[in-house]
């Protein structure tokens, strides 16, 4: 006999952050809901209980609180969204027919333990829904056990000691130690889980560490001894009640015969939440089964007839996928197309096996699209699709794109296509490697099997793009039907054009390098006394800490660290040194550039290389490159890799200059700000005149790593890193800034706060970015802070490009646009006035409270550019 105990609020609160922040058709958020209720769903049938029942904190003062007034006190809002669907949550719990139960004065976790002690003791085994680490305390095999519903894993003894290195029933005394920054438990300050776990599996209980505390030697002793009173006082703050109930009536419980999903059948369906009724049996049992959790009908189409026939029935938005026969360079091999979601439609073109039945001619199925992609079209990933269908003379925009519109609902969530089928529609999809299993490519897969798995990908991208359409807000759709939509095609021209390599260049520099790592290597041997692996750090560390006996600076679980900010701090010590890091450098330029991108460009007759852009593979908006990624090449003149890139005619650089300092001004009003940009000051020296007057021009650059650190949340240890100054003159500095900068000051902190309320920050163009404010550890807390603030810059940033890319491409159509770096667009133009007429559109893309500005430079090799 199982009793499931959830921590109601706690688990509620992590459901909100683990699913995207869905939205009923009437604006309702439903993200957290559709999460609990598949929950709910999952204990009727993967995890099988007797008996439920539900804690809920006391809204009343606890009895923590009267022992430690600052308990909880830095917990942040609960953002808005979360906050709207809580009552509705706790409604559908009652309605379902659900025991719910809250204490006067005591905490959920109270009453867990409690319940979870008195139903052992009945001889109920006990499985706890939660994520708190408090839980932890409870644990005993056999009896009690924690239920992770994020990780869908059991957390027994063995599982908590390889966590946290303690056994359960040492846990609350190893938290009154470490403390917990997210209660605001103090514990002793200095000591950190390791430590903590040692002293707590020697001495058990803190009545035992102080009465052994002349044992414990040096700092530590120190700190125990200073921590003392702070770790009784902890103690008593993680200590969980058990005596709440002498004994409980099991059949108060029971889980009930009848599904409960069935009793809120109406509230789901008002809601938009029906992906979870779709799952429910008409009888009122949950049955797992392998079926799909809707039906649909996969058509293979293998006559012109029946194609055009098909094509013909269009009537208003298709979905459309191809299949291939490779990533790079693919070509066509089929494609499908669903207009309704109880069928869709697969059409082969170029399967090759033998026995293969009839097919589409190449010449019929690229007429068939044509028509196809003249309705308005969604599919997933499309300027694969689209790239790949160029080539045979298709070109189309689409209406939208599935993996677009999750990125822009949540960016930091997974976005292939059977992971959003999986969280949005509990649907599995079928995988790509099973059916390709033994086969060199899709071409290979028979034509029935490749129906199926083909229709699949279409009839799933037409119902999220009927689902995800209604989960966006407002303000962000003129972005996506405006910018990010078009952005595709713009993305697939730009990669098309493809960048030029100078082979001759490039081997030069390859032997350069090559004949460099030689001399090095055995410079490097006669300083070490003898021979060994340079590449390997284990050999590194060897010879420069116990050979040569340099004093080493950090040490790792593998031994002593041989990065190079241990290596530089040593490097005065011995001349081996620096030729290491000398030969680390020529070796990463030759392997991770030089090598590749020869390799690249040789594939191609025209010896161009063609990077691939990502529209969605950063969280701030950014785009990013990938093979070969053409936004990382080192910008080192002296070791010039860039210069193997040569323009046909001439390149052009147009680069927003200090953009997200302008930006900076731009939110915060800072009149200091605005007032040098408007009058086109240097804003590092303004900033440097502020902090050091007289010596602002010798202190230019410590302004500048100031001016730039705030917007990337660089607090005063990082700071005295990379200015090379004392912690406190960091700290000074800092303060001086905002001193002098109040207005800065003021819109850093409030966007903090207001990205801690609402669970979420906004750019320019209103796109979203979501932080767990309310289950992170203070590590966590702190790289939240940093990091939205500091999307709202990039993202922003991120925004006033692609609007300006967008009105570039509008304008001059025949524009040879070849990267975008970040800040920066590259062109190959014929005549300097195209470089003028691009940089104005882009000085004008988006009115600021300062004005935008463009630097032009031009060269024929990239490495000219400035």
């Amino acid at each position: 006999m199982t009793l499931t105990i959830i921590d109601t609020f706690g688990f509620l609160f992590r459901n909100f952050y683990a699913l995207p922040p869905l939205k009923s058709k009437k604006g309702v958020p439903t993200g957290m809901l559709t999460g609990f209720l598949k929950f709910i769903a999952s204990l009727g049938k993967e995890f099988p209980t007797d008996f439920i029942v539900f804690s809920l904190d006391s809204k009343e003062k606890t009895f923590r609180k009267e022992i430690y007034p600052q308990y909880k006190e830095n917990r942040p809002e609960p953002p808005e969204d979360l906050q709207i669907q809580l009552p509705i949550a706790i409604d559908l719990i009652k309605e379902m027919g659900f025991k719910m139960i809250e204490i006067p004065g005591y905490e959920s976790d109270d009453i867990i333990a409690s319940l979870a002690t008195t139903a052992a003791k009945q001889g109920i085994k006990v499985q706890i829904v939660s994520q708190d680490k408090d839980m932890y305390q409870l644990i005993d095999d056999e009896k009690i056990v924690i239920f992770d519903p994020v990780k869908k894993e059991i957390i027994d003894e063995k599982k908590a000691i390889e966590k946290f290195g303690v056994h359960p029933k040492d846990f609350v005394n190893f938290q009154a130690l470490v403390g917990d920054s997210s209660d605001n438990i103090p514990g002793v300050k200095g000591i950190g889980v390791k430590t903590a776990a040692k002293l707590i599996n020697k001495y058990h209980t803190l009545e035992n560490i102080y009465d052994h505390i002349d044992e414990i030697k040096g700092a530590l002793q120190k700190k125990l001894i200073e921590g003392k009173e702070n770790a009784f006082l902890s103690r008593k703050l993680v200590t969980l009640k058990r005596d709440l109930f002498d004994k409980i009536d099991l059949n108060e419980f029971r889980y009930p015969e009848t599904n409960p999903i069935l009793k809120v059948a109406d509230k789901l369906i008002e809601l938009d939440i029906t992906s979870v009724l779709n799952s429910v049996k008409k009888d009122g049992l949950f049955v797992k089964t392998e079926e799909p959790k809707f039906q649909f009908n996969a058509i293979l189409l293998e006559n012109e007839k029946e194609l055009f026939e098909a094509v013909e029935k269009i009537d208003g938005i298709v979905a459309f996928d191809t299949e291939t026969d490779s990533l790079e360079n693919p070509n066509i091999v089929g494609f499908s197309f669903a207009f309704n979601e109880k069928e869709a439609y697969y059409v082969p073109v170029n399967h090759r096996y033998l026995g293969v039945t009839n097919q589409i001619s190449e010449e019929k199925a690229i007429e068939a699209i044509k028509k196809i992609l003249s309705h308005p079209f969604v599919g997933h990933n499309l300027k694969f699709d689209l790239k790949m269908l160029k080539k045979y003379g298709v070109e189309a925009t689409p209406l939208n794109d599935t993996m677009i519109l999750a990125w822009l609902i949540n960016p930091d969530k997974p976005l292939s296509l059977d992971k959003l089928a999986d969280t949005y529609l509990n649907y599995e999809m079928v995988k790509y490697k099973e059916i390709t299993k033994g086969k060199k490519n899709f071409s290979e897969v028979d034509i029935e099997t490749a129906a199926k798995y083909a229709a699949e990908d279409a009839i799933i991208s037409l119902k999220l793009y009927n689902l995800l359409k209604n989960s966006l807000w407002e303000e962000v759709k003129w972005d996506l039907e405006n910018i990010e939509i078009p952005f595709i095609n713009l993305l697939i021209n730009l990669e098309n054009e493809g960048i030029k390599l100078d082979i001759d260049y490039m081997e030069d520099l390859k032997k350069e390098f090559a004949k460099k790592l030689e001399d090095l290597t055995k410079t490097i041997y006669e300083l070490a006394g003898m021979e060994f692996n340079i590449r390997s750090t284990k050999q590194v560390a060897h010879i420069l800490f116990e050979v040569l006996e340099l004093p080493p600076k950090k040490k790792t679980k593998t031994g002593y660290s041989t990065d190079e900010k241990s290596l530089k701090a040593i490097e005065d010590k011995h001349p081996i040194v620096s030729k290491i890091l000398e030969y680390r450098t020529y070796e990463k330029l030759q392997s991770t550039y030089v090598i590749p991108l020869l390799k690249y460009a040789k594939k191609d007759e025209n010896h161009k290389i063609y990077t691939n852009f990502l529209q969605t593979g950063t969280a701030t908006g950014r785009l990013s490159s990938k093979d070969p990624n053409l936004q990382n090449i080192p910008v080192s003149t002296e070791l010039n890799i860039r210069n193997g890139f040569i323009a046909e005619n001439m390149f052009v650089s147009l680069d927003y200059s200090q953009i997200e300092l302008r930006l900076l001004a731009h939110y915060s009003e800072d009149p200091h700000l605005i007032e040098a940009f408007l009058n086109d000051r240097d804003i590092h020296l303004e900033t440097a005149k502020k902090l050091f007057g007289e010596e602002a021009e010798e202190k230019r650059g410590v302004a500048k790593s100031i001016n730039f650190g705030l917007i990337y949340g660089m607090g005063a240890k990082k700071l005295s890193e990379t200015i090379d100054v004392s912690l406190k003159e960091a700290r000074e500095f800092i303060a001086k800034y905002f001193e002098n900068f109040p207005k800065v000051k003021e819109f850093i902190e409030n966007a903090k706060d207001e990205a801690k309320k609402r669970g979420y920050v906004e750019t320019l163009l209103k796109r979203r970015r979501f932080f767990d404010f309310a289950s992170a550890n203070n590590k966590q807390f702190a790289n939240f802070e940093r990091e939205a603030v500091n999307t709202i810059f990039q993202g922003s940033a991120a925004d006033i490009i692609k609007k300006a890319m967008i009105e570039i491409k509008k304008e001059f159509p025949e524009s040879k646009m070849l990267l975008q770096i970040h800040d920066e667009l590259i062109f190959d133009i014929q005549n300097e006035d195209e470089a003028y007429q691009y940089q104005k559109i882009m000085e004008n893309s988006f009115e600021l409270k300062v004005p935008l500005k463009v630097g032009v430079s031009f060269g024929k090799r990239w490495g000219e550019l400035k």
